[in-house]
């Protein structure tokens, strides 16, 4: 151990070994470029607002709602939403990561 290093906490020692791993599989590490990270903080923008206005919707939905039925049809129904948007936003973040900008 180096005499002026402080000790590394576990998290450290956890992303030297995946990068470690990474090199050792020829995965490269690359930088993403400011339209990538535009486009990136747009896509969880976007998600976050839809996700927040889902949310209002739902909580203003189930107020109504008395019938258990009913109540687990509009919560099957918001998770189906979530669930959607998540992954339409995932997909855009990784369409984003991937294009050469």
């Amino acid at each position: 151990m180096k005499d002026d290093a402080p000790p590394k906490s576990a998290y450290e020692l956890a992303m030297e070994r995946l990068r470690k791993k990474d090199r050792e599989e020829g995965v490269e590490e690359r930088a993403l470029t400011p339209g990538q990270r535009e486009a990136i903080a747009e896509a969880r923008k976007v998600a976050d607002a839809r996700l927040a206005e889902r949310e209002i919707l739902h909580t203003s939905k189930m107020r109504g709602v008395l019938e258990p039925e009913a109540r687990e049809a509009l919560e099957l129904e918001y998770r189906r939403d979530r669930e959607r948007i998540v992954s339409e936003r995932d997909r855009k973040i990784e369409d984003a990561r991937r294009a050469k900008k």
